[in-house]
């Protein structure tokens, strides 16, 4: 196995000891279905648009998933800025150790490894829910959600040690099908006009529309939809030409699920009428099936056969979230046993150059998670999906806001690059956004997790926990300078010079720290 790492000279690891994943596996249109893989598309559509709608600003919610991709385009171009210059498998927590720190950016670790892992359990949840639901229905056969979660889990674990490829071509099929359907559906209702009141689009882009009604609640489930647009980065060291791809595959993938949220919302509002839409949605909650707000106008459109297959596609959807959040936190957990923050061990690679040791540790964390759900015989969509998809998405905004404001830090000092609105207007300005953002999920938490206030505060607490912790955790793990090998005796016939001692390891952001 080779041990040099895939990065470039201003990685945050040492590349005389580091392992390395697969370069040169994936191009743009491979990472942007990761991506789209970790929104869940259907999922996205089905699940939060009908609480956007209902308890948010009605029919204006298709232009607060506008709002929410000017928001996080502002985050992408420091995000980017930053990733030309610092390619790592760690993404979120190098680039905060690099500005802020090492320690804040070890702290930053874990609370990305803790909202990955937690937004995967949560699709857990949901699935286990869905498969079993649709066996049910179909074959007769009543089997316990978590079963399915179990056996997913094996599944996604084999997958994800195939390597990063197998893994694509995977997501590739799933995404398509799921877009496909909705697109089709967007676009005829486009073509034909809109609905009963025509495509509205005043009703639902107008300044009027947009602040009606509870506006920032829809904000806040805008944002939580776009969740995993930066596993662009995550991919840096596996993608062709890195410096190029993942710019690219990062402004393509915030083009792309803005442009499907804010155009599939606009046409639902329209099927439904803007002046019922409210009301419509309210009921789909009330009945305690909100994906009927959904399937019911594509079933009137394109006939019965689909309210079979939405509900498979539903499925394939979270299956295909899972497998992509499990990447991304295996991932997570290589980088940080490169870095020495976590045991060597989970650096150790396959055949196929994929990190097996770090997917045996992220599966062993879902089971970890789920399963006390199901052996305290909690409601799997009530408690595991809405509590730990709370609580993940408030973990993302707080790494987004970190890394906006580590961006700003780390050009003023290293000048790396000079250019102002990237590397300060807009960096400061998409904090800004975040940060306005997190101040809204906070005050309507209880409404997000769907829960009790109690719940909700204990819920929020452990974000800066768990970033605490990971302060703490990153002091007594600094690593000492590498010592330089014995000298090599020479040999009786051909003397040879003592070979040069290995430059010291570094961890991500200890000059920074050290400053």
């Amino acid at each position: 196995m080779d041990s040099q790492t895939a990065v470039t000279p201003h990685s945050a690891h040492d590349s005389s000891t580091a392992g390395r994943l697969k370069p040169d596996s994936l191009g743009v249109l491979g990472i942007l279905f990761f991506v789209l893989s970790a929104q869940a598309p259907l999922t996205g559509i089905a699940g939060a648009v009908p609480i956007a709608i209902a308890i948010g600003n009605g029919a204006g919610a298709p232009a607060a998933y506008l709002a929410a991709g000017v928001v996080v385009l502002l985050f992408s171009i420091g995000f980017v800025a930053m990733g030309r210059h610092v390619v790592d498998a760690g993404a979120f927590y190098t680039y905060i150790g690099k500005g802020l720190g090492r320690s804040t950016g070890s702290g930053s670790a874990g609370v990305a490894l803790f909202a990955y892992c937690a937004v995967q359990a949560a699709m857990y949840g949901l699935y286990g829910a869905t498969v079993g639901a649709l066996v049910d229905h179909y074959a007769g056969v009543h089997v316990d959600w978590w079963v399915w979660a179990l056996v997913t889990m094996v599944i996604v674990q084999l997958l994800g040690a195939c390597g990063i490829e197998m893994g694509a071509k995977v997501l590739t099929v799933f995404v398509l099908a799921e877009f496909s359907i909705l697109i089709a559906f967007a676009l005829v209702t486009l073509f034909r006009g809109g609905g009963p009141e025509g495509l509205g689009i005043g009703d639902s882009f107008s300044a009027h529309a947009a602040l009606q009604g509870a506006p920032g609640v829809a904000l806040m489930f805008a944002v939580a939809s776009m969740f995993g647009f930066e596993a662009t980065a995550i991919y840096g060291e596996e993608a062709r030409e890195p410096r190029k791809t993942v710019p690219r595959a990062t402004y393509l993938s915030v083009a792309v699920v803005t442009g499907f949220f804010a155009f599939t919302s606009w046409m639902l509002v329209s099927a439904h009428g803007a002046s019922r839409v409210t009301d419509e949605a309210g009921k789909a909650l009330a009945s305690g099936d909100a994906t009927s707000f959904v399937f019911a106008p594509i079933t009137a459109l394109f006939g019965s056969w689909v309210g079979d297959v939405l509900p498979v596609l539903l499925a394939t959807s979270l299956f295909a979230g899972i497998l992509a959040f499990h990447n991304s936190a295996n991932r997570y957990l290589f980088s940080l046993g490169r870095e020495g923050l976590l045991p060597h061990g989970l650096t150790a690679l396959n055949r196929r150059h994929s990190p097996w040791a770090a997917g045996i540790v992220q599966t062993v964390i879902a089971v970890a998670l789920v399963m006390p759900f199901a052996v305290l015989g909690k409601d799997p969509v009530l408690t595991l999906f809405s509590w730990f998809s709370g609580v993940a998405v408030l973990a993302a905004m707080l790494l987004y806001f970190l890394t906006s404001v580590a961006v700003i830090v780390f050009f003023r000092r290293s000048g790396a690059d000079t250019r102002l609105w990237n590397t300060v207007i807009a960096p400061v300005l998409g904090a800004l956004g975040i940060a306005g953002t997190i101040w809204l999920i906070i005050q309507n938490f209880t409404t997000l997790i769907g829960g009790d206030s109690a719940t909700a505060l204990w819920l929020q607490l452990t974000v800066p926990a768990v970033l605490a912790l990971g302060v703490v955790v990153a002091r007594p793990t600094r690593r000492p300078p590498v010592a330089p090998p014995a000298p090599v005796p020479a040999p009786a016939i051909t003397p040879t010079a003592t070979p040069p001692a290995p430059a010291p390891a570094t961890g991500s952001g200890d000059q920074e720290e050290n400053r």
